[in-house]
């Protein structure tokens, strides 16, 4: 465990991209071998679009990385947050961290962003894409990406995580991004057990189906048992129902157009059948 956490501790740029870059590759060879859907679009313009927003999520969170070291410097010199002021094992400090990241810095986040209106304006972005695939999972506005990079520092500063524990988390969280979005099949009698704790692709995969109640549950993106936990979870018998997108933008013109959908976050709001928000 020390191995693990020291490495991560000092984990280089050039390491973390390798491993995002990486990781991204092994999952889009995965889903061409096993699509859970045969979906007919063009990859390459669809991967593209989702690599501009995966950008500049990239960027912000390079910029916005002081925010979290200075959340890890302040807990190491006040001795604050929740893992400082335990006495547990390394091992149990690595989980519990990991939890606590995962809730605050992704479970939290999303479902606020499903809660507040003007949040979800700039959320529907990700919600748009009409074929998910691993290429997905950093489909983030701009402005989305500030909103979860503040969670991820107040998930820092709450938990007292170190810096190699953080990176540990940030490295899993990002490919946990783009694994339940990968378009591949599942094992049928391993997903049911899997899902109990983790966030598997079927899991998630309900999440974007275009209608609500769906689009309203299973928001996890390590950890699935926050949505047990807190009764957003959902299930379907047949995966074959899905139908990515989200109702109030199913104009591929619009949803493949960047110039566009950067905007749609000031542009009036739509609301979508089952009426998610008032409309006043």
């Amino acid at each position: 465990m020390d191995v693990i956490v020291n490495y991560f501790d000092t984990i280089s740029t050039l390491h973390r991209t390798f491993f995002l870059v990486g990781g991204l590759a092994f999952l889009l060879i995965l889903e061409s071998g096993l699509p859970l859907f045969k979906m007919q679009y063009r990859k390459t313009k669809h991967a593209m679009i989702n690599f501009f927003y995966t950008g500049t999520t990239i960027i912000i969170n390079l910029v916005g990385a002081a925010l979290i070291l200075w959340a890890v410097e302040y807990n190491s010199y006040h001795s604050a947050g929740i893992l400082n002021k335990l006495s547990l094992p390394l091992w149990a400090s690595i989980i519990l961290g990991l939890l606590i990241l995962d809730f605050i810095g992704a479970w939290l986040v999303h479902w606020v962003e499903h809660r507040v209106k003007w949040m979800w304006k700039f959320h529907v972005i990700h919600h748009s894409d009409r074929h998910v695939d691993a290429t997905t999972g950093l489909r983030h506005h701009p402005g989305e990406a500030v909103f979860r990079l503040l969670f991820t520092s107040l998930a820092v500063f709450v938990s007292g995580a170190s810096f190699g524990i953080v990176m540990l988390y940030q490295t899993i969280s990002g490919f946990f991004a783009h694994l339940t979005h990968t378009n591949i099949r599942a094992i049928d009698f391993l997903d049911p057990i899997l899902s109990k704790i983790f966030v598997t692709p079927n899991f998630h995969k309900i999440h974007h189906h275009y209608i609500l109640p769906h689009t309203d549950h299973n928001y996890g993106n390590i950890f699935s048992l926050w949505d047990h936990l807190f009764g957003t979870s959902i299930k379907v018998d047949d995966m074959g129902m899905i139908r990515y997108g989200i109702d109030t933008h199913m104009d591929i013109k619009e949803t493949e157009n960047i110039k566009t959908m950067l905007q749609i976050p000031f542009k009036k709001y739509r609301p979508p059948v089952g009426a998610k928000f008032n409309t006043d």
